[in-house]
């Protein structure tokens, strides 16, 4: 069983080939297989793989933990009567580490970057007949230096570290264009204003054409323009609410995203010239705005407490990919089941078809990218890249609230009297901003931040239900403005030395934990308990110590699953709720949440 949905929901095109599937593969242990042309020998491959599941995966076929640094896939393929006499783009979802592509033995191209997606047009190596796709990846199992998230470094999961993902984890496919398209779109709303910002980049010759654009909102046409096209970068402004006040949500809902009411608005976009269309696109936008103020955080411009959840992104059966899209989906519907309101995607940047339930779901996310365990020149330059990647993807989904460089000094692991750390970590926090002024930015989560936007506080020192002193101290500690701030849950200073709080909103983004075995499975949690009454009154406890505090305004409780050892999920590694999620959200609903003034 291959992934099939279409792979990139906010820019479709209907002339496509899904690649996913048996493919021949091989370990290549000894790194030959380049002096020994590999790309010419596929048919002595001795292995099948399913892709898009990596070697570890059990849905893979292989299912082997082991490190193997350097591996190859290859694949036939036909090209569709459909497809013929246009320019055929390859495109692969994301491979985990360095990508070498080989068409029809010829290399066309190269990828560095274990997270984002990549293409190259195919269409000067095809062949008369059958195609030949070979791919070659390295993946250093032991480099520290490389954007690996939870990701170990050593054979056996340990911790908070998990089994690797090496090479394709997310769907190859080929598409049909003509060499006169639209090669990106870019939506940004503006709710204050009532419009939303269209930025086009087009390719090839189009000159004098016309860029038609229909957008509607529930099935119901609102707005359709007709712009010529001089220039390949074309920006225009239309204009949603057309002083409609009902549509702005002033009075009610109106028109705006939010988890409550995910509206969108579909919109189709025409490159063409009188009557011949050279390209057409589909896709979708949502009218929301974050920012901060008073210090709170403002979802459509008013004050919106964010219940988080920790969401890791593994599944047992196929580790950083999902086995099926449904899964994807499943796992927002129960944490908004559970009374979530969003998630932390943590130190994995998700698949597009996560982001797009989010969309349609009403879902927060925060965005995150897979770090380094250790701080280079290499590092900050492999970090910096994929962050430009991971805008340039995301950049459209209203869901994403919050982007995430950097999590508890991961690859800054002396941020606190090192000033390089520091300017990296600054860096970050700017180079985010000047990609994408829509959305909030933290420099460091979990502690010795810099620059940020929201105050992120970790802290797992609840202590068991024994533990009355150390209760006691975890709710002191969290509950006024001068206590978070002083507070050192890990050893370490909320801000590091020359940062301090500048009034941005207080959130406790990791916290909880609560282990509870259920199987066979032994694992660890920050606290344990033994059964599902002591399960669900130990959540009570804990939510009741944040629910008091005079200064959160948010909360991401960890975690959503089981992972590997991990056994601190409300649900398990297969997605079992381990209590009634009735009681779940029932606490999570029971306090009135204050208001920080």
């Amino acid at each position: 069983m291959s992934r099939n949905e279409y792979p990139r929901p906010q820019f479709v095109r209907n002339n496509w080939l899904n690649l996913n599937g048996e493919w021949n593969f091989e370990f290549d242990d000894e790194n030959i297989g380049l002096e020994e042309k590999w790309y010419l020998k596929h048919s002595e491959f001795t292995k099948k793989i399913n892709v898009p599941f990596a070697y570890q995966t059990k849905r893979s076929g292989i299912n082997d933990p082991s490190f193997h640094d350097w591996v190859w896939y290859q694949q036939e393929f036909d090209i569709p009567e459909s497809m013929l006499h246009k320019q055929i783009l390859l495109h692969f979802g994301a491979v985990d580490y360095r990508a070498m592509v080989f068409i029809n033995g010829n290399l066309v191209g190269t990828h560095e970057g274990g997270n984002t997606p990549f293409s190259f047009d195919i269409t000067n190596d095809l062949v008369e007949g059958k195609q030949s796709i070979v791919v070659r990846v390295e993946d250093p199992s032991e480099d520290e230096t490389i954007p690996r998230g939870k990701q170990y470094w050593v054979e056996k999961s340990a911790g908070i570290w998990y089994t690797r993902t090496t090479g394709i984890w997310q769907t190859v496919w080929l598409e049909a264009v003509n060499k006169t398209r639209i090669h990106n779109v870019r939506f940004t709303p503006d709710i204050d204003n009532g419009e939303v910002i269209i930025d086009f980049e087009l390719l090839g010759d189009f000159v004098k054409k016309q860029l038609e654009i229909d957008i509607s909102f529930k099935n119901e046409s609102v707005a359709s323009e007709l712009v010529r096209v001089h220039e390949g970068l074309v920006r225009t402004s239309i204009n949603l609410y057309n002083r409609k006040i009902l549509r702005t949500g002033f009075h009610h809902v109106g028109w705006n995203w939010s988890p409550e009411n995910p509206n969108l608005f579909d919109i189709t976009v025409r490159l063409k010239e009188r009557d011949t269309v050279f390209d057409e696109i589909s896709s979708y936008f949502g009218m929301r705005k974050i920012h901060t103020e008073n210090g709170m955080v403002f979802l459509n411009n008013r004050p919106y407490y964010q219940k988080l959840v920790l969401d890791q992104g593994y599944w047992p059966e196929g580790l950083l990919t999902a086995p099926t899209d449904l899964d994807l989906k499943k796992d927002i519907e129960l944490a908004k089941e559970m009374g979530f309101n969003g998630c932390r995607k943590h130190q994995k940047v998700e698949d597009p078809r996560f982001l797009y339930w989010a969309d349609q779901l009403g879902f927060l996310v925060w965005g995150e990218c897979a770090a380094s365990p250790t701080f280079s020149e290499n590092a900050v330059a492999r970090l910096t890249k994929e962050w430009i990647e991971i805008i340039d993807r995301d950049y459209n989904h209203p869901c994403i609230v919050t982007w995430v460089p950097i999590n508890e000094s991961w690859g800054v692991p002396f941020i606190d009297h090192n000033d390089q750390e520091k300017h990296h970590s600054i860096a970050m926090y700017h180079l985010i901003h000047s990609l994408d002024k829509t959305r909030l930015v933290i420099s460091n989560d979990g502690w010795e931040m810099t620059k940020t936007d929201i105050c992120a506080i970790h802290n797992y020192n609840h202590g068991q239900k024994d533990e009355k002193e150390k209760y006691n101290e975890f709710r002191h500690s969290i509950l006024n403005t001068e206590n978070l701030l002083h507070s050192k849950p890990n050893g370490k200073s909320i801000y590091t030395q020359g940062y301090k709080h500048s009034g941005e909103p207080i959130l406790l983004t990791e916290f909880g934990g609560i282990g509870f075995k259920v199987g066979e499975d032994n694992g660890w949690g920050y606290t344990s308990v033994n059964n599902v009454e002591d399960y669900v009154a130990d959540y009570e406890r804990v939510m009741k110590a944040v629910y008091e505090s005079e200064s959160l305004h948010g909360y991401c409780y960890t975690q959503l699953t089981d992972v590997e050892q991990e056994i601190n999920g409300i649900l398990t590694y297969d997605r079992k709720p381990k209590c009634d999620l009735k009681e779940i959200r029932r606490i999570n609903e029971k306090w009135h949440v204050h208001v920080v003034k």
